[in-house]
């Protein structure tokens, strides 16, 4: 018998019909990529795709680039729901959205079963948005893939950066980091955060990616630590918040999209 983890957000974060959903998504992906190829990790937001969904489009149609090519993508995002240690991952087979179903890598799960700071843990995904909002536009650029889900708890970036190291692979194996940015500042005192914020990823400078920062802080600074050590470029894409997208400007969620190449 199958085990799915079913959608949490749909109809909340975005619309709930399939067909509905298929053309919002092509609608924020309706340019042409920018070229150099697909690269080995993206950084995006995850909010409610009014909000972020065209800034996480920006790294997303780089990936249908090589959409021939890419068969496993390992995604990681900040736990909003559960608090637990380590890194959460799922005991289902596939993940459901209203698109179809998404196979997991269940090979590539085991891989870092043994790791310490991994625990099988569902009922981190059971009500988590931060991976379920990215699967629809992975389905819609990609032709077929499975997926490593990785919820991040009270890890260090260490401990997140071995498990990225695991499961690095090669051309096959590409990264997705979901982040928002700030949250609830005016507008003006946003982007002055945000701007250090992407400033401090490009530079590669830790420190100064605080959780008030960046919602996703624990998964994105494990990616630094494996991306620099393996020589990878961060390129900052596009960077707005919800006071340029669909909201006011009196309390905005900043969001941003990365691409790191080799």
């Amino acid at each position: 018998m199958r085990r799915i983890r079913e959608p949490a957000v749909a109809g909340l974060f975005y619309p709930e019909g399939s067909r509905a959903l298929a053309e919002m998504v092509d609608g924020f992906l309706d340019e042409d990529a920018p070229g150099g190829g697909a690269p080995k990790g993206i950084i995006v937001p995850h909010a409610g795709y009014v909000y972020s969904g065209p800034i996480a489009a920006t790294a997303y149609r780089l990936l249908a680039t090589d959409r021939e090519k890419i068969r496993r993508i390992v995604l990681l995002g900040p736990s909003h729901r559960v608090s637990f240690r380590g890194l959460a991952a799922s005991s289902a087979d596939h993940f459901s959205t209203p698109l179809g179903l998404v196979p997991v890598d269940r090979e590539a799960v085991e891989s870092i079963a043994s790791l310490p700071q991994v625990r099988m843990l569902d009922e981190a995904h059971l009500s988590e948005h931060s991976l379920e909002v990215q699967l629809p536009f992975l389905q819609t650029v990609l032709d077929r893939f499975a997926l490593v889900p990785l919820v991040v708890g009270d890890a260090s970036a260490e401990e997140v950066g071995e498990v990225v190291d695991r499961l690095w692979g090669g051309d096959e194996t590409r990264f997705v980091i979901s982040s928002d940015l700030s949250h609830y500042h005016d507008y003006a005192t946003a982007r002055r955060m945000d701007a250090a914020t992407c400033q401090a990823i490009e530079s590669f400078d830790v420190r100064h990616i605080g959780y008030e920062n960046a919602c996703g802080r624990v998964p994105v600074i494990g990616f630094l630590e494996s991306a620099k050590r393996r020589g990878l470029k961060p390129q900052l894409l596009d960077l707005r918040n919800s006071g340029d997208t669909a909201g006011s400007k009196d309390q905005v969620v900043g969001y941003a999209a990365f691409r790191f190449d080799a």
